[in-house]
């Protein structure tokens, strides 16, 4: 037994501590996204490798270039190493090449035998050692994040900073380089102050133009511009040879150069320190991407085409329009380094001062990632446009999909003007004269054809999300403005779902299942009373009529705590006969995947329309409830009921093992001892023989929802286990704990993480009222807050809070305690 309780820690399988050190097996997967908003990103992986590069417009994920930083001491030619720990064992054949001995890699180079990785977003720092080199070695990478400065927040730019000490006993000289491959995409090697620009440019094609600078600011750099033009493997051969030899010569700018290198040479004295910055900048103005359909005539005089003001008819980043080119993007990032830095450290420093629970702080923390991936897209006017994730090479569901980015609580909070250009969007150029949304938006933004159901809840979600824009940004001018499209919204939901003013959802209705639900259901409804419920807030506010719109509030809240309330949870009531609706074999035609086939037909007749959840207790099932308590509405539900709902899937839907668990859909997410959040189990019985898509998959997003909701309704041992059993499967070792996947890597639904912050400390800021409230679920802490002119912490002590700005202002002249 000795052995083997040994054995796990020997093969470097050990338990990671949340928010702690990476180090052995738990490196393997990690890679920390670092670039703008929207911008394009690179990774530093967990061993110090620049991984993941996408700065066309595009995911490019595994796109590991061949470039590396290193460090060769003079007259010790086994001394030189690349800056970087040992390869994982995952890279060494399960990739391209892998047959063939992973040539055009890098990994062949000595490296450092021991690595060390921690994060602490938007920083990440790396510790490399070796017992055969006496010299310690911290990497930190960084890009600049800094709450309510989105445009700061969005350039196209990283670094990494190299610090050497000499714990030797005698002084050494070094000389530090950075070498880079050219590439098909990026030929060129053109020259730049203390450093060089892989290049690529084409006039008959201008979506393949680009450039990826690499430079620094040390006096001492010498640039090679011409590797060693050869073949086989000569370019790295000779290249690796003047890393042995701490070589630093300046070699001319030449045609057809196979690479460059940057080097900087420098000698340290026993114990002495040097830190070496490596600045990382990209610009690629022009894309093929374009998404919707050419149709812009929406009847609707108010709605204006976006896409008459853009410079071209398919995507251009947002920093295309704020700089001409590489060089003004250099000079930028070089001369607000240090000030970027400084505000960025500010965030860092505040949101990590947290005394929330660890594994709380690093699910936030982690997810965060997202908006620096290329899941994210700002286009050239500045706004916001959204994938729900990235596959390998492409973004994965494309628009700002409604429904997915209802769960995404970050955004608003941090960077308050690029949600508010979701709302313009959905309710503007998304929406048409009849309240009709699409739920999926064009790129670049611009009204489209309304030829496909709209999403339930992504629909009800937006009126909500103005809710909680307006408390947030605190201008009621703009909700004055939005307030008739809110309205013309919310009356297309009530004609097309409610048409005989039941207060339920009754007739098919879309949803982010990627199916349509038919008759009432927990889920929908509850997000239909909490609509109601904000409506009627926002209405009273400007003084406008919505009697009616009460008179349905009670309706739906009736509805949904006597007819869809089992005594445990909330249910769906099957309905498809006797409504407005065709027959689901007829409505089907329009649908996704939702086709009858003659055994479909069968079913039909037994069970009812396909994908539905009937008696199942789902964990969606009250999401209306906690998209009220996030947009800061009181609860619209009976809170006895919920609590139950919850607890219910808690009890029912959280797998500490999965083993016995089968799923034939996609399994990825969670399987075999691992554990996670089942999205519906069906505890008494009654699942159906073709269940909602997705039923008995694993989505972290919703995990968060449910865990957070947990912890509203004082239930905070019960959330913080599903958050546990979550973060616990994205500890390096399978997974990388910086992409929480579900379609695609880096899900936007993940960031409904976020709303753990409220839920255990009650903390919410509303501009409109300068009101501070808190409401703790854990005694005493300290806790981040943002909002849309600043950030910083509030300490609760004793049963009194007060308020610590970090950056900006936020006025408050009352603190409020409980909801």
């Amino acid at each position: 037994m000795a052995i083997l309780a040994f054995l796990p820690s020997f093969l470097g399988y050990t338990q990671h501590a949340y928010n702690g050190v990476y180090s052995g097996a738990n490196l393997d997967m990690v890679s920390f996204p670092i670039g703008g908003i929207g911008a394009g990103m690179f990774c530093l992986d967990g061993t110090g490798m620049i991984s993941h590069l996408s700065i066309r417009n595009e995911p490019n994920v595994f796109n590991t270039p061949k470039a590396f930083a290193a460090i060769g001491v003079k007259g010790e030619p086994d001394a030189a190493r690349v800056l970087e720990g040992p390869i994982p064992g995952w890279k060494r054949y399960s990739v391209p090449n892998g047959g063939h001995g992973v040539y055009g890699t890098t990994w062949g180079l000595a490296r450092f035998r021991d690595a060390e990785f921690q994060g602490r977003f938007p920083f990440a720092a790396i510790r490399l050692h070796d017992k055969d080199l006496p010299l310690d070695v911290q990497i930190t990478g960084w890009s600049p994040f800094i709450p309510t400065d989105a445009d700061n927040s969005s350039l196209p730019v990283g670094a990494l900073e190299y610090h050497f000490k000499n714990t030797s006993a005698v002084t050494r000289e070094y000389v530090f380089s950075f070498n880079s491959a050219t590439r098909r995409d990026l030929s060129q090697v053109v020259p730049m102050d203390k450093g060089f620009v892989l290049s690529q440019d084409s006039a008959a094609a201008p979506w393949q133009k680009g450039d990826l600078a690499f430079f620094t600011d040390d006096p001492a750099t010498v640039v090679d511009y011409c590797w060693f033009r050869g073949g086989y493997y000569d370019p790295l051969t000779i290249t690796w040879k003047h890393v042995r030899d701490a070589s630093a010569e300046p070699v001319a700018a030449q045609p057809n150069s196979r690479g460059a290198s940057l080097f900087v040479p420098f000698t340290l004295r026993p114990g002495e320190e040097k830190t070496i910055r490596l600045y990382i900048a990209w610009y690629v103005p022009d894309s093929r991407l374009r998404f919707g359909e050419k149709f812009t005539d929406v009847g609707d005089s108010t709605v204006r085409d976006a896409s008459v003001d853009l410079p071209s008819p398919y995507h251009k980043p947002w920093y295309s329009s704020r700089f001409g080119g590489i060089g003004e993007v250099t000079a930028y990032w070089l001369g607000n380094y240090s000030e970027l830095r400084r505000k960025s450290a500010l965030f860092r420093d505040a949101f990590f001062r947290s005394t929330l629970p660890p594994e709380v702080t690093e699910a936030i923390a982690a997810n965060l990632s997202i908006l620096k991936s290329p899941t994210v897209m700002r286009q050239y006017d500045g706004r916001l446009w959204a994938w729900e994730g990235c596959e390998d090479d492409e973004g994965s569901c494309p628009g700002s999909c409604t429904h997915v980015w209802n769960y995404a609580q970050a955004l608003p909070h941090l960077f308050p003007s690029l949600e508010r250009g979701l709302r313009q969007t959905e309710f503007y150029e998304d929406q048409n004269a009849a309240g009709h949304q699409q739920f999926r938006a064009a790129l670049p933004i611009r009204p489209q054809a309304h030829d496909f159901y709209a999403a339930s809840d992504g629909q009800l979600g937006g009126i909500l999300k103005i809710y909680r824009d307006w408390r947030i940004g605190g201008d009621s001018s703009w909700l004055r403005h939005f307030y008739p499209r809110v309205k013309a919204s919310l009356d297309y939901c009530i004609r097309t779902w409610d048409p005989r003013h039941k207060g339920t959802l009754e007739e098919p209705h879309h949803n982010t299942y990627d199916i349509e639900f038919w008759g009432p259901d927990g889920m929908t409804t509850g997000c239909y009373a909490a609509a109601l419920e904000a409506f009627v807030a926002m209405s009273r506010y400007l003084g406008e009529e919505a009697s009616d719109y009460a008179a349905l509030y009670a309706k739906a809240k009736a509805y949904m705590e006597q007819q869809l309330f089992n005594g445990e949870y909330f249910i769906q009531q099957i309905q498809w006969t006797g409504l407005n609706a065709a027959d689901p074999v007829a409505f089907s035609a329009h649908s996704i995947h939702s086709g009858y086939s003659p055994e479909a037909l069968l079913l039909l007749q037994k069970e009812g329309p396909k994908y539905q959840y009937g008696k199942g207790c789902l964990s969606d099932g009250v999401i209306g409830d906690w998209m009220a308590r996030v947009c800061g509405l009181p609860a619209p539900l009976d809170s006895a009921k919920v609590r139950s709902h919850l607890l219910s899937v808690y009890k029912y839907n959280l797998s500490r093992d999965l083993s016995a668990h089968s799923n034939p859909e996609r399994p990825g997410y969670a399987l075999a001892n691992e554990g996670g959040l089942l999205l519906c189990t069906w505890p008494h019985g009654g699942q159906l023989s073709l269940p909602f898509s997705f039923a008995p998959e694993v989505w972290t997003g919703i995990e968060y929802e449910v865990a957070s909701h947990l912890i509203f309704e004082g239930r905070v041992k019960e959330g913080l286990e599903i958050v546990r059993t979550c973060r616990n499967r994205y500890d390096g070792k399978v997974r990388d704990p910086f992409d929480e996947y579900e379609c695609g890597h880096w899900y936007a639904r993940a960031m409904s993480s976020y709303a753990l912050i409220e839920a255990l400390t009650g903390v919410r800021y509303d501009a409109v009222e300068k009101t501070l409230y808190v409401d703790s679920k854990v005694g005493d802490f300290v806790s981040f807050l943002s909002t849309d002119t600043g950030f910083g912490n509030v300490v609760y002590h004793a049963g009194k809070a007060r308020l610590e700005v970090v950056y900006g202002t936020i006025p408050v002249r009352e603190i409020r305690y409980g909801r």
